[in-house]
């Protein structure tokens, strides 16, 4: 959907973990990038036509017998070039230098590392000649190839950066995609702009132009039919898939009975306004039988995953023959889900977790496959999708099931609704800062309680409300006391069974955001 994009920048995953983050730092900067494995044959590289590339960090050590290489004819493309930790190390491996293990040459670096830089690098313009950055790495080059000069040092690494401005090739030993790295932006902006000369004009409005017209293109006349869980991804999937082919598309919505309090209503309102054939199946029950004494959180995941393909199935029976299935994929998932060697399974199930063998489509169509979260929610919001529905909080797929400790019940459904429903309205009311993702639990445990002179013997409930920006990591958010105390009021004097409410202060790691 995007060849025809003018700037676009490729970066070369040598397995490093914050290769995501370079790709969305180049996003925010304006520019259109994709993150491929270094393995990838030199020919799609030429194929890609990128604008210039950047070499991520990785584990290895370039000396090390069946470390990832870089091709000689990369280099010979002429463009600009940027090496990262690894990605640096590996260019002055290839262009004739020399790396070592740092103990044999200085001290390995990690964390926040003082560094000092030559500001009249280009790569270093508008920045402070004494900063902080984020080093991680155990090796460090000991001679620069033939051509380079040293352009940034720290007191455990004499070439924390180097360049040979003539060939537009840089290289930092530190990571400037991370927030830990004060300039980091800097770096990365002037790398495109002043090295590239790129424009960085690149935007969710030609994102969904082009999108819509390839759309076009593919399907002709053709039907499509998507699975629509009520999710963000789903969702901003099917209104571009609706502007794109109208009355061709039919959106599937399963409702497990697991949403969140009036979701599903919320969900078919918004799309009876879209010209889509839109299907509403209501499966509480089944699912509710189908997890029937089932208190394994890993065992309830994967027999939601496969209850929903079954309804799924049974549906596009009934529908017929259809020519595409379109997926609310977005990029972290193409990226966990094989873009290294080593890939590993993140989720048991993800969107309908299989392909109804039976459906006479000609391809998939992921229309969001080179998007990250926060740009589809841009792109929601570039398409008229409502406020409340693009900026709404990440759901799991098994819903409030993984939300109910120990075995699901309509009765427990009922409760966490509810609680749910009044710590969510009571912290956006007190517009509580920090609050990326909040949310009640329905933990198994009951305990003794006094209401009215009388004893009870209810359920807990557990509030949790975290701070994170990439969600691998979260702090707790700092909810106010009278904040917290009013929620806690609430639920225990308008929900019954509910005689005790506590607060998780847990940060991730060692947590996970969700209970389950």
């Amino acid at each position: 959907m995007l060849d025809k994009v003018q700037e676009k920048i490729l970066i070369l995953d040598f397995g490093s973990q914050y290769n995501q983050l370079i790709a969305r730092r180049v996003r925010e900067c304006g520019v259109y990038c994709e993150l491929r494995p270094f393995s990838i044959p030199f020919e799609e590289i030429r194929a890609f036509s990128p604008s210039a590339i950047i070499l991520s960090g990785g584990p290895s050590s370039v000396y090390s017998p069946g470390a990832p290489s870089l091709s000689p004819q990369v280099v010979s493309l002429g463009i600009p070039i940027l090496g990262i930790c690894y990605g640096a190390q590996l260019l002055a491996h290839t262009l004739g230098g020399t790396v070592v293990p740092a103990d044999s040459l200085a001290s390995r670096e990690y964390g926040h590392t003082d560094t000092q830089f030559d500001t009249t690098s280009a790569l270093f313009s508008g920045i402070g000649e004494n900063s902080v950055v984020w080093m991680s790495h155990g090796d460090s080059v000991k001679e620069l190839p033939s051509g380079f000069r040293a352009v940034a040092k720290s007191a455990g690494c004499p070439f924390a950066a180097f360049e040979d401005s003539s060939r537009r090739i840089y290289a930092v030993q530190f990571h400037p995609e991370v927030s830990h790295t004060e300039y980091g932006m800097i770096i990365i902006k002037n790398f495109l702009t002043a090295i590239s000369s790129l424009k960085c004009t690149w935007s969710m409005a030609d994102y969904r132009q082009s999108s819509i017209k390839a759309i076009r293109e593919k399907v002709g006349n053709g039907k499509a039919l998507l699975a629509l869980s009520g999710g963000v991804d789903s969702s901003v999937a099917a209104a571009l898939m609706s502007e794109a082919i109208g009355s061709n598309l039919t959106c599937v919505f399963v409702d497990h009975g697991l949403l969140r309090k009036d979701e599903g209503d919320e969900v078919e309102k918004i799309f009876s306004a879209y010209p889509v054939n839109f299907i509403r199946v209501n499966a509480s029950k089944l699912f509710l039988s189908s997890l029937s004494g089932v208190t394994e959180p890993e065992k309830k995941r994967k027999i939601i995953g496969e209850t929903f393909i079954r309804v799924f199935e049974e549906q596009a029976k009934k529908i017929g023959s259809v020519d595409f299935l379109v997926q609310g994929t977005i990029y972290p998932d193409v990226i966990e889900s094989g873009m290294g060697s080593n890939a590993a399974v993140i989720k048991s199930h993800h969107n309908v977790g299989g392909l109804p063998d039976y459906v006479d489509f000609k391809e998939i169509i992921e229309p969001l496959r080179f998007l990250f979260k926060d740009e589809v929610r841009a792109l929601g919001s570039e398409l008229g999708l409502p406020a409340s529905l693009v900026n709404r909080q990440p759901f799991p797929g098994p819903g409030l099931a993984i939300r109910v400790i120990g075995e699901v019940t309509g009765e427990k459904l009922a409760i966490l609704r509810e609680a749910d429903f009044i710590f969510r309205t009571e912290l956006e009311a007190a517009q509580v800062e920090g609050a990326s993702q909040y949310f009640a639990v329905l933990t198994n445990t009951k305990s003794v309680g006094v209401m009215g002179d009388s004893r009870t013997y209810d359920y807990t409930v557990a509030l949790r409300s975290v701070k994170t920006s990439d969600f691998m990591t979260a702090t707790i958010t700092h909810i106010p006391y009278p904040v917290l105390e009013k929620v806690s009021n609430r639920i225990v004097n308008e929900i019954r069974g509910v005689n005790r409410v506590v607060y998780d202060i847990t940060a991730k790691p060692p947590a996970t955001v969700e209970w389950e």
